[in-house]
């Protein structure tokens, strides 16, 4: 039997389950690089997905704790749109996909690994990036470490910091 090798995977699984909500601990601290964020705007922030459906896949999270989308302001859900846009462009110059999922999995039921605190994932996708790994030996490869993608996603973040988004678009609604 051939076996793949994913050490880096068993802190998923033996690692003890903080109390408290993951995503209010993170946007809390200081150390983005620890937690993997690669962006923060006015009302929420990006991070990599410590345990990633494929390569790239990004989560990203309003700062307030919120369970459903009906609980979100308007200027948050704006800044989540907007940040989403500026993660796929992000992914798009640095990963070069040939698509992407995006998608919200509102409750427990629907795939939520932390129901309480809704977030937004996106996903790249490449064609054939689903082979027969997933299918016949219900295995997927991931072929970037987290530390390589977040440095290479972050390098140009770095001066564009905690600034809220005010794109030509957001200044002609009136809203920054």
């Amino acid at each position: 039997m051939n076996k793949l090798w994913a050490p880096w995977r068993i802190k998923y699984i033996t690692q003890p389950q903080e109390k408290g909500c993951l995503f209010c601990r993170v946007i809390k601290e200081t150390n983005d690089k620890n937690n993997l964020i690669v962006t923060r705007s006015q009302h929420c922030f990006a991070m990599l997905n410590a345990f990633p459906y494929n390569n790239g896949h990004i989560m990203i999270i309003p700062d307030r704790h919120v369970a459903d989308l009906g609980d979100l302001s308007d200027r948050e859900m704006l800044d989540i749109h907007h940040t989403l846009i500026k993660v796929k462009t992000l992914l798009t110059k640095n990963l070069a996909p040939q698509g992407f999922n995006v998608g919200i999995n509102l409750g427990k039921t629907a795939g939520a690994g932390i129901d309480k605190h809704i977030h937004v994932h996106i996903v790249p996708r490449w064609d054939g990036d689903t082979n027969f790994m997933p299918v016949t030996a219900n295995v997927k490869i991931i072929s970037q470490s987290l530390g390589e993608l977040y440095k290479k996603l972050t390098v140009k973040e770095k001066t564009r910091k905690n600034e809220p988004f005010n794109t030509p678009r957001l200044k002609n609604r009136g809203v920054r």
